[in-house]
């Protein structure tokens, strides 16, 4: 049996019928029941199926930084979801069933908060990373918002981040890497607004070989 929200003119909860009434983020939605599928899988809805799981994979290491990077994406739909959601739309290359992610086309957070100029990594000591960026005072961006830094050695599916980092105004900051064997981490950048209301678009800083 169905609850009605707010009067007959409302939304319901529950099942009516064939109807199933459900809300989803504070937007009401009615959905049919669930019914078994029967027939076999065509090639092509194996291959999204192959491409979803890759990019499932490919970020759930990196889970608490997308959750903060896409925070707020849409109405909708954020954190993981919105991540995968950009990942699969423009991230993949090649031909089903030979396709791959590309590393330098993801983006592990996006918004509006602007990024500071001259943005740069380099490697110290084996094993550690040292970022640096333009402190000066961006438009539409504040002196307190604070840097996001992640490595990600994607063959091993092990990620080191710093959530959140140095100040905007600070110009600098570091990431520790762990002494081990030669690794090869791909290195991404974000800010944060001091407010939290908004993030930046992730900035890829290329492939370093650790060890």
């Amino acid at each position: 049996m169905g609850k009605l929200i707010n009067g007959i003119n409302g939304p319901f909860l529950g099942k009516v019928g064939t109807g199933i009434g459900s809300s989803w983020k504070g937007i009401p939605y009615i959905k049919g029941p669930y019914k078994k599928r029967t027939g076999k899988a065509s090639e092509g809805e194996k291959g999204n199926r192959n491409k979803f799981g890759m990019a499932q994979r490919w970020l759930q290491p990196a889970l608490p930084f997308v959750r903060e990077g896409f925070k707020n994406y849409s109405p909708t739909v954020d954190g993981f979801l919105a991540a995968k959601s950009w990942l699969l739309l423009h991230s993949f290359e090649g031909i089903q069933p030979d396709i791959s992610i590309n590393p330098a086309l993801v983006k592990l957070s996006h918004g509006s908060l602007p990024l500071s100029a001259n943005i740069h990594v380099e490697k110290k000591n084996g094993s550690q990373l040292q970022f640096s960026w333009d402190p000066a005072r961006v438009e539409d961006g504040h002196p307190k918002d604070q840097v996001m830094l992640l490595a990600y050695d994607i063959y091993h599916r092990y990620v080191t981040m710093v959530i959140p980092g140095q100040f905007r105004e600070t110009g600098a900051d570091s990431m520790q890497l762990p002494p081990q064997e030669m690794r090869t981490y791909h290195i991404y950048l974000a800010f944060v607004a001091y407010d939290r209301s908004r993030q930046s678009d992730s900035v890829y800083l290329g492939a370093i070989v650790t060890g």
